[in-house]
């Protein structure tokens, strides 16, 4: 006995159904939609060539099949109406009065014969039947069936009622033509009317051997084929092309899309880590103006403070209260509070001249680089060589102060760390993209070993970074060159 499984309150035999139970619910496999999906996926011109081949080709069959059976049919009904107006014209002559007897004479009988056998009605008609309304078979031209009486086949029925009917068969072998004789065969059952009131008193059923009838059949069907065929061709040829032009459209449409999203992720991606470069920048910016405030206030609490602070204090000395001390003294002291206001004078005037900087706010670009390697020359007495190729192009406020600065930190670190030794300034500009390099052929350091709490390096990463140039460190036993690369053209 089977394993029954009971699904959906219904218990059905366990026979490897092709649905599974999830959730109460039957899922069929995922045969059909994995069908669906690569058909989808399959480019729009095959799909088409497909379906629209089949679809076609349905066409043509379904309207080939409808105007071929028309065809026939009023060719049939022509060929019809054709011989029985021929057949009236001869036969219906030799015919008495057919409602006055249900007997032929025999001299109409031997006209009919006569008519039938000689001439082109001999060869051309294989079977001749008159019938009259009650069944009987007044005159059979093969059988010799003369006088008996039939039951009315429905082609009789449908001539008696007044209609002409007309069929047409390929092959006839029983009861019309031999089996050695195979010809197809018109049959046509023609009702024949009282002259005056119109009445059907007969019916004459005519078989005629058809051969030509055949041919012009089959070469109307011919060109009623070749002419659906060729149309429906036409018709999809047009639409495929159409369907082409569009395709190639659509893919050259999504393989546009396709590259401008790819473009656009990476564009994205990119934005997203020059915000988080600009975010990183702006937290040590902020964290670097703080170390920078604690190291201006201590230069400020260690130099210019302390020297006003020892000139206040020889302000009370004795020597100036007291007034018993002598005028060469007081000299003396006065002399020095002068020397401690005038260093502590020059201290502010340099702590100003590093904080303010007028000179960058006028300077095109090449007095601007040539100014800080000026200034630094001026400072330290030593020399630089300098490889400019810039040109004067607008810049905004921002960009100038970060190119004085990385110019200014990247020598002042060089004279401290190796005294200068045969430094270099590079200057490039490509496009909008200029190129700043300070080199030396000291010994180099180890990156590594630099604190984060190092104003230097950290504060001029954090800077280039903060106006979207990009800060490049390159140290070793054969020198350090530092490098910086900014778009003006997107800060200007």
């Amino acid at each position: 006995m089977p394993s029954v499984i009971e699904i959906d309150d219904e218990v059905l035999p366990r026979q490897n159904p092709p649905a599974s139970k999830r959730n109460g619910r039957i899922r069929f496999p995922g045969f059909t939609a994995g069908v669906l999906t690569n058909w989808t996926r399959r480019p729009l011109v095959e799909q088409f060539l497909l379906l629209g081949g089949i679809v076609t080709l349905a066409a043509v069959v379904a309207i080939g099949a409808v105007v071929t059976s028309l065809m026939k049919d009023a060719l049939t009904r022509n060929a019809a109406a054709a011989t029985a107006l021929y057949v009236d014209g001869i036969i219906a002559p030799l015919l008495p009065d057919m409602r006055e007897g249900q007997q032929l004479h025999d001299i109409v009988k031997r006209a009919l014969d006569e008519t039938l056998d000689e001439g082109a009605l001999g060869s051309q008609f294989a079977d001749f039947r008159l019938w009259s309304p009650d069944g009987t078979l007044l005159f059979d031209k093969n059988a010799g069936l003369a006088g008996t009486r039939h039951s009315l086949s429905s082609p009789l029925r449908e001539a008696f009622a007044g209609r002409l009917v007309a069929e047409y068969t390929d092959r006839r072998t029983s009861g019309v033509v031999s089996a050695t004789e195979e010809r197809p065969v018109l049959s046509v059952y023609n009702p024949l009317r009282q002259p005056w009131s119109g009445e059907v008193v007969g019916v004459i059923e005519l078989h005629e051997f058809a051969g030509e009838f055949q041919e012009t059949l089959r070469s109307a069907l011919l060109i009623t084929w070749l002419a659906v065929g060729s149309t429906m061709a036409l018709i999809f040829a047009c639409l495929l092309a159409t369907v082409l032009r569009g395709s190639r459209t659509i893919d050259h449409q999504a393989a546009d899309l396709k590259q401008r999203v790819s473009e656009l992720s990476l564009l994205l991606d990119q934005n997203k880590r020059l915000h988080q470069r600009v975010q990183n920048a702006i937290q040590r910016a902020t964290a670097f103006n703080e170390r920078y405030m604690r190291r201006l206030g201590t230069d400020l609490h260690d130099g210019p403070a302390q020297l006003i602070a020892l000139a206040s204090l020889r302000l009370d000395c004795d020597a100036l209260t007291n007034g018993d001390t002598s005028n060469d003294v007081r000299k003396r002291e006065l002399a020095a509070i002068r020397c401690s206001l005038d260093d502590a004078l020059r201290e502010v005037r340099s702590l100003c001249r590093g904080l303010v900087l007028p000179q960058v706010e006028t300077a095109s670009l090449p007095e601007l680089v040539g100014c800080a390697v000026d200034d630094y020359e001026r400072r330290t007495g030593c020399r630089v060589a300098r490889h400019f190729e810039v040109d004067a192009v607008p810049m905004s406020l921002s960009t100038r102060i970060c190119v004085y600065r990385f110019l200014q930190e990247g020598l002042n670190n060089g004279f401290r760390h190796c005294q200068g030794a045969s430094q270099a300034v590079g200057a490039r500009l490509r496009g909008s993209i200029l190129t700043l390099t300070v080199s030396d052929n000291g010994p180099g350091f180890d990156p590594a070993t630099v604190s984060n709490d190092s104003l230097g390096l950290s504060g001029l990463r954090d800077r280039i970074e903060s106006v979207g140039g990009i800060f490049g460190l390159s140290t070793g036993c054969g020198g350090t060159i530092l490098r910086m690369e900014i778009d003006i053209g997107g800060s200007s």
